[in-house]
């Protein structure tokens, strides 16, 4: 099957092209309803390329992406004698959070959330197919409750006491130095917001975003918002618990990057910096802020474990792939953390949080949940997509103008035989077309990076813009040759 650089026509490939020594992909939409498995998706647009992704539907019922987690859970040793000890007996053991999901290779899938036995349960978009590394989305967790325990101080026989923690005395104590994590948290959580995506068909789910710009932008992942943004209502909650409306200024389903704007922004907001992903290092720091299972203002911490990772995903209404050379990182990231913010240990943005790597699990569990392997888009290339949306409300792809085949273990990019609808898989007028490629030719490099399938392509390609000159490597009839191509562009997502 293949996919056309610009196309928009173009269909998810069969089955996630695989990705030597790359992890599988990201993913944070939706998921499908339970036991399902997600259909095979046709051959992507090697500019735009468009996996089948499953309905929405209850995390605590329904499976994630495709390959969920390995759940584990760890009972703490019982005290000798708690009653002895004067002390309530300790509360059962919490399950593990991690769930197994239906269908075939890895993939991505959107955030999650627990339900206590009586809470209401939201439903959650559906879970996103992975391509090249295989990955479980982490958009849209769904809502949840933590349960508690309370027990009474007072025993009637007198023989326990109550105990009392003191408070600090000075308030200093709870300072922290700007350069430390809960120095960097602290002035990054005002500007972190938890979206509530409903549609209106009743779906949706939770995720994150944050602060733009003073005017009210957010920025966030496009299966964050999906199920919301033709006919649903959008919210964002800031860490004081203050609510607005939300509407949809523009988003990239290839990208995954949306852009929101506020109905009523508060005066005083304070964007996020942004700093410069070219510039990370494999063992940076790296800290993740967003609401994991529901969890708002959740912080985690780890380290840039790799770069330029191939990852592709659905969006979540069943249409469209997204493609991105991610950065991976080891941060705690789950369901409900897609859209948040991925900072340096300084506190700029680096990053939007969209992916997490999910393993097999026997045990029929619904949702996915981290195993260290994470997936964020790079903030240099979600900041030239979110001017645009800005400016334009609608997203540009650089293109090739060729068409490509989405098979795994072809050693390279394949340019097909033709394109969609019996087109031209080279079109004589198209970047590809005028240096020379053709039907057959094998693409094994991008400039300098080596391209293993045709969303590793699809992904190097979209880090850059509409006429920047690159070069490429092919194989044909045996031997290897170069050309340089001026990329072309395309407007819009259809």
């Amino acid at each position: 099957m293949s996919t056309e650089n610009e196309g928009n026509e173009g269909t998810a490939a069969e089955a996630a092209p695989s990705v030597p020594s790359a992890p599988p992909v990201p993913a944070d939409a939706p998921q499908g309803p339970p036991g399902s498995t997600p259909p095979a998706p046709p051959q992507p647009d090697v500019t735009a390329a468009q996996p089948q992704v499953p309905p929405a539907h209850d995390p605590a019922t329904a499976p994630m992406a495709q390959v969920p987690a390995e759940p584990q859970s760890h009972t703490p040793p019982a005290p000798q004698s708690a009653a002895d000890a004067g002390w309530p007996p300790p509360p059962p053991a919490v399950p593990a959070y991690a769930h197994g999901a239906q269908g075939g290779g890895p993939v991505w899938g959107p955030p999650g959330q627990l339900h206590g036995p009586d809470a209401p349960r939201k439903r959650g978009a559906g879970g996103l197919v992975a391509a090249v590394v295989v990955a479980a989305l982490v958009a849209g967790g769904i809502g949840g409750a933590l349960g508690y325990w309370a027990a009474d101080s007072n025993d009637s026989s007198g023989s326990a006491g109550s105990t009392t923690v003191a408070a600090s005395a000075n308030p200093q104590d709870l300072k922290r130095d700007p350069g430390t994590v809960a120095g960097v948290a602290s002035k990054a959580l005002p500007s972190v917001v938890t979206i509530d995506a409903q549609g209106g068909d009743g779906e949706g789910g939770t995720g994150t975003g944050f602060v733009y710009d003073e005017e009210g932008h957010i920025l966030t992942n496009n299966h964050v918002v999906a199920s919301a943004a033709d006919a649903g209502q959008l919210t964002a909650t800031f860490s004081n618990g203050k609510k607005y409306g939300a509407e949809v200024v523009g988003r990239a389903e290839g990208y995954d990057v949306a852009v929101l704007k506020l109905k009523d922004p508060p005066k005083g907001l304070n964007p996020l910096p942004l700093g410069n992903s070219e510039q990370v290092a494999v063992g940076d720091s790296t800290i993740a802020i967003g609401a994991p299972f529901g969890l708002s203002n959740t912080v985690t911490t780890g380290i840039i474990s790799a770069k330029n990772r191939p990852v592709a995903s659905g969006d979540g209404s069943g249409g469209s792939n997204s493609y991105m050379s991610a950065l991976q990182t080891d941060a705690s990231i789950n369901p409900g953390n897609s859209g948040g913010p991925l900072l340096s240990a300084g506190g700029a943005v680096i990053g939007i949080n969209s992916a997490i790597q999910s393993t097999g699990s026997s045990t029929g569990q619904s949702q996915a949940g981290s195993i260290g392997l994470g997936f964020a888009i790079p903030i240099n290339q979600a900041k030239n997509v979110a001017q645009q949306l800005i400016k334009t409300g609608q997203p540009v792809y650089p293109v090739i103008g060729a068409t490509v085949t989405m098979d795994e273990k072809t050693g390279g990019a394949v340019i097909s035989d033709q394109g969609s609808a019996g087109t031209e898989a080279v079109p004589k007028d198209s970047p590809a077309g005028r240096a020379g490629l053709k039907s057959g030719d094998v693409i094994t490099k991008f400039n300098d990076t080596v391209v293993d399938s045709g969303p590793t392509l699809i992904g190097e390609i979209w880090t850059h813009k509409p006429g920047d000159k690159v070069t490429l490597t092919y194989k044909r009839d045996g031997k290897t040759s170069t050309a340089e191509v001026t990329l072309g562009e395309r407007k819009g997502d259809s």
